[in-house]
């Protein structure tokens, strides 16, 4: 709307100059006709005056006969060796002619004056918005984003400060994006640094007792094998899991989405869990709807539903029950997790989907990205994962829209 109204307090500008001009130029070409004219008129009637004095016989029908001639073949005064086509009969025609041509000129100059002004003003205005946008560009090329660019109006250079302004906007976006991504990235690769090293300090020491002592009890060793063992299954499951976020990450992962129902999403993420619930004796219940149907990759889903169940198991008093109730609406469709079992501390709570993030209560053998995990894979198939945790029950609350 700014731009508008000085676009149109412009084009006004302009008008009434042009129009002041051309009634100045009028004014003057209709006064110098006016004293023509009456020059021309006194100087008749004398002349008139002195006919009618002279010869009373001539009418004054002839006499504008006369003046209205306009036949070119009369030389009267060519005898006088006067030039009809160039000659000035009249000297006060000649006097203003000569004060007519100072005026005109004076007037031509001072338009021609002024029209310089106002380019050589119009021009030093938009060099100043030139080397404004140059110092701009060179501020952006030194990293300095911190420009604001506040010309609204329409003209080109506003428009490409308005675009240099955009494009500030979005290097300082990058780079602030850049910066916070190296931040991270340094962070995570500190923390799968240190999530490798525990368990592979762990195997090496076994391995130096096992080749320490050749004749060790079996049992022993049989031990120091499953520890192993169970360190790798944990050093498979970060690498692993890394790889999947890292795909997430940079949006290399397809997802092949398909109206699937929920009950057997829920049915194949138990197959997974079922060896872990049976060891810690947590037996798993299920409330089903049964036309309840989402929109999502069946396989990344079944992974993130299994991840949650795993926590929910892991964190569950022995011999408890982890429900799994399946809400159903025209808006979304919920899957409730809900475990009894030690309770998220309430400062952790904002953080457990956080990668390698471990709580006050969290496992020792806990690698922290398995619900960071999960909340990846089911935001890229347009659900919601929330947790509640209060008197010793914990619910992660999943909403896929619909």
């Amino acid at each position: 709307m700014k731009n508008k109204v000085k676009l149109k307090k412009l084009l006004i500008m302009i008008t009434c100059i042009l129009f002041f001009f051309i009634s100045i130029f009028l004014t003057i070409n209709i006064y110098e006709y006016h004293m023509y004219n009456k020059n021309y008129n006194y100087k008749i009637s004398s002349l008139i005056n002195i006919i009618e004095k002279k010869y009373p016989s001539v009418t004054e029908k002839e006499i504008f006969e006369i003046l209205n001639n306009e036949d070119s073949e009369n030389k009267l005064l060519e005898k006088y060796s006067i030039d009809l086509e160039n000659a000035i009969l009249i000297k006060n025609n000649q006097t203003l002619y000569l004060k007519f041509i100072v005026l005109n000129m004076l007037f031509y100059i001072l338009t021609i004056i002024l029209i310089l002004y106002c380019f050589l003003k119009f021009n030093k205005k938009k060099d100043n918005e030139i080397n404004k946008i140059t110092k701009y560009i060179e501020q952006i090329n030194k990293k300095n984003y911190k420009l604001e660019l506040d010309d609204m109006s329409e003209d080109e250079l506003s428009i490409l400060k308005n675009e240099i302004y955009k494009t500030t906007i979005n290097l300082k976006e990058l780079a602030e994006i850049s910066t916070k991504e190296k931040i991270e990235l340094k962070k995570s690769l500190s923390d799968i640094s240190h999530q490798l090293k525990t368990p592979l300090t762990s195997i090496n020491i076994i391995l130096e007792d096992l080749t320490d002592d050749p004749n060790m009890d079996k049992q022993i060793r049989e031990d120091f094998l499953k520890d192993i063992k169970r360190e790798l299954n944990n050093i498979n499951f970060l690498v692993q899991s890394i790889l999947k976020l890292s795909k997430l990450d940079t949006n290399t992962i397809d997802f092949n989405r398909k109206q699937i129902k929920i009950e057997y999403l829920i049915k194949e993420a138990i197959k997974n869990v079922v060896m872990l619930s049976d060891l810690k004796n947590v037996q798993i219940k299920t409330d089903f709807k049964d036309n309840a149907i989402i929109s999502c990759d069946f396989k990344w889903q079944v992974e993130a539903i299994s991840n949650i169940l795993k926590n929910s198991i892991e964190h569950s008093f022995e011999n408890s029950i982890v429900k799994i109730i399946v809400e159903d609406n025209k808006i979304y469709s919920s899957i409730i997790v809900v475990n009894n079992g030690t309770e998220i501390d309430k400062k952790d709570l904002p953080y457990i989907f956080e990668r390698f993030y471990k709580g006050k209560n969290s496992l020792p053998d806990s690698i922290g990205i398995g619900l960071s995990l999960s909340k990846a894979l089911i935001e890229k198939d347009n659900g919601k994962i929330s947790v509640e945790s209060n008197n010793n029950e914990t619910k992660f609350i999943i909403n896929y829209i619909k």
